[in-house]
């Protein structure tokens, strides 16, 4: 090992352990995998799933509750100490905010996905950073991953723990790290005894890592004779000896966030406390990620909804020549934007809840598109928000209320709703994980005329697999219920976007094998066609998620029925000009252009562009901070909140 404790892989090693650590089989139907492979069914969507009466009604009762004590917190405070109050997390913690998702059985509230949504949702609304906290806690933290691959010791010791209030962390990235595990240098050395690991390493961004008592730790074990090793998860006390928070780090959004550097010495960490077996770690992390992941869009959502308000309150008071500014086109087609999005995103969020509660749909693709466009989307919204404030959406809030107007934290959303198109996968390695999930029936068949290694021999023997799925499946990409002018009738003036649907998702089936046969082992590297390909999938995602929600209020008679059927009308209509614009740029784009002048770039050719200002961050240190094994020679910073007891 290196001094500065460098892990090196090669491209093709850590192609091979992501391919590893991914779910190989589909058990369960897909949507959106049968989508992008031209095939709209959707039957799987429609009609649209809802949670049993008897469940949302508890669930609405416990939102009652949560309300009540939200209304209570002082977002203001949050934001302007950079800490979230003990009192705060107390009351959190005695609402049972911490088990919303574990079972009953150990303590929790038991809540369904659908309602652990809402629940997010709503103490997000308060300040993002307690959104952050119970997700980090029971979307990624040790709930999750004890509840799909822990022993029933295991969630009998720590779930009863965590329902009450021990805050969890889970350290993944390393300061080296970040989404190419296969460079991890987290070392888990089992003992001579057998009954233990030795952890070593430092983990970096560890959210809730600061306040946290128990960890969720990814650690590289030795392979050795009869002991398969890789990367493994580990439960960790996170007051074990050896265990050092060298950091609070800060951040240009969600200010109360306890994420640090966490620094692990010879920590000893009982055999019992292993996660799966050894080497699963990546995949039960992946796994658990499939629902983990919703917590973002759900928090997304929020805001898109506080936005909303804002929008509409101000711009119908807000007056310049002579008219409410939102009766103005420019400003109008913004707040049209922001409403018709708004409605699908939490059509999409609660259709993929739903469809997670149901468990009888694989939701992987479903779970990874709801949190990319959900993303991408809100900033938009936020963005467009501050343009619609002027002036104001740009001040801060505390300046606002300092001179006497309502305080409007416009700024600190855009703020504080960057991270998550970074959070858990950034939307570049988002579009990279669903690119190889919708292509898996293509690899299946073909595999190895796309891979760069594959002999002549086994490109051979997959040609003729090869040709007998797609002289099954290309000719199903010409006709379809879309191309009938009476197709989806069921859905009214929505029928004409369900068509759109189902034409648009086999023309880009279609695209994606004139692709492969193209460029064959070089399409994973024309990135930017892959990127457009998966957003179109979002966007027809989107899309019908929100006719089907539409279309499920009518038939329930909700008030709200005929709103949403023109919300859904015109989220649809923008999102076909979205798609459109995707199609084009599919074929006439500058990503070759892009790719040498970057190469260019990359060695210097432009450096004469780069004259003529300052960067003061010379001299500072280096891009990645180096780090040594060993114990920590700093002060630990590690302030558990101890609600939860032992």
């Amino acid at each position: 090992m290196a001094a500065t404790a460098k892990v090196h892989a090669t491209e093709e090693q850590s192609r091979a352990l992501a391919e590893e650590s991914r779910e190989t089989t589909w058990a369960k139907p897909s949507f959106a995998k049968e989508l992008f492979l031209g095939r709209f069914r959707l039957e799987l969507i429609h009609p649209y799933p809802q949670p049993a009466p008897a469940e949302a009604a508890r669930t609405d009762e416990y939102l009652k509750r949560l309300r009540a004590f939200v209304e209570t917190i002082d977002g203001a405070a949050i934001e302007a100490t950079a800490r979230i109050p003990d009192e705060v997390v107390r009351g959190l913690a005695d609402l049972g905010c911490f088990g919303l998702k574990i079972p009953a059985e150990y303590g929790g509230q038991g809540l369904s996905q659908v309602g652990y949504n809402k629940a997010l949702m709503l103490v997000g609304s308060a300040h993002p950073s307690l959104g952050a906290l119970l997700s980090a806690h029971q979307s990624i933290g040790v709930p999750e991953p004890l509840k799909l691959a822990g022993t029933p010791e295991q969630r009998r010791k720590f779930l009863p723990r965590c329902a009450k209030g021990a805050i969890s962390a889970f350290l993944l990235t390393e300061p080296d790290v970040g989404s190419d595990p296969a460079r991890m240098a987290c070392t888990a050395t089992p003992t001579a005894d057998g009954e233990a690991y030795e952890l070593d390493g430092v983990k970096l961004w560890t959210t809730n890592g600061v306040v946290a008592e128990l960890l969720v730790v990814m650690a590289r074990v030795p392979a050795g004779e009869g002991r398969r090793g890789g990367i493994s998860a580990f439960v960790v006390e996170a007051d074990a000896p050896g265990i050092t928070v060298e950091r609070r780090n800060a951040f240009m959004g969600l200010r109360g966030i306890e994420n640090g550097v966490t620094r692990l010495h010879r920590v000893r960490v009982p055999r019992d406390n292993l996660i799966g077996r050894e080497g699963d770690g990546l995949k039960i992390a992946l796994t658990t990620l499939n629902a983990g992941r919703l917590a973002i869009p759900a928090l997304c959502t929020a805001a898109a909804k506080w936005s909303l308000k804002i929008g509409r309150e101000w711009s119908a008071t807000r007056v310049q020549w002579g008219r409410p500014v939102g009766a103005h086109g420019a400003v109008g087609a913004k707040l049209s934007f922001i409403a018709a999005t708004t409605f699908a995103l939490e059509a999409a969020l609660d259709l993929s809840g739903a469809m997670c509660d149901e468990d009888r749909n694989d939701i992987r693709i479903e779970a990874a598109l709801a949190k990319l466009w959900a993303s991408e989307m809100a900033s938009v919204i936020a963005d467009e928000l501050v343009q619609i404030r002027g002036g104001r959406g740009y001040e801060t809030a505390a300046s606002l209320a300092a001179r006497g107007e309502r305080a409007v934290g416009t700024e600190q959303l855009v703020r504080d709703l960057r991270i998550n198109r970074i959070f858990e996968g950034s939307s570049e390695i988002m579009r990279l994980l669903i690119a190889r999930e919708m292509a898996d029936a293509h690899m299946a068949a073909a595999g190895a005329l796309v891979d760069r290694t594959a002999t002549t021999g086994a490109k051979a023997r997959a040609a003729v697999g090869a040709g007998r799925f797609y002289a099954g499946w290309f000719p199903r990409l010409t006709v379809g219920p879309g191309t009938v002018p009476s197709g989806f009738g069921e859905f009214g003036a929505l029928a004409t976007h369900l068509r759109f649907v189902e034409r648009m998702s086999r023309k880009q089936a279609r695209a994606l094998m004139y692709a492969m046969a193209r460029w064959q082992a070089k399409l994973e590297y024309r990135q930017g066609f892959l990127g457009r390909i998966v957003d179109i999938g979002a966007e027809l995602f989107a899309m019908s998620a929100a006719c089907v929600r539409a279309r499920a209020l009518a038939t329930a008679g909700d008030p709200g029925a005929a709103g949403a059927a023109e919300l859904a009308d015109t989220f649809c209509r923008q999102s076909r000009i979205r798609v459109q614009t995707l199609f084009a740029a599919l074929w006439d784009n500058t990503d070759d252009a892009d790719t040498a002048l970057t190469a260019d770039l990359l060695d210097g050719r432009y450096r004469w562009l780069e004259e003529g200002v300052l960067d003061p961050s010379e001299g500072t240190g280096p891009w990645i901070a180096e780090w040594q094994f060993g114990p920590s020679t700093e002060p630990n910073l590690h302030a558990p909140f101890h609600l939860g007891g032992s």
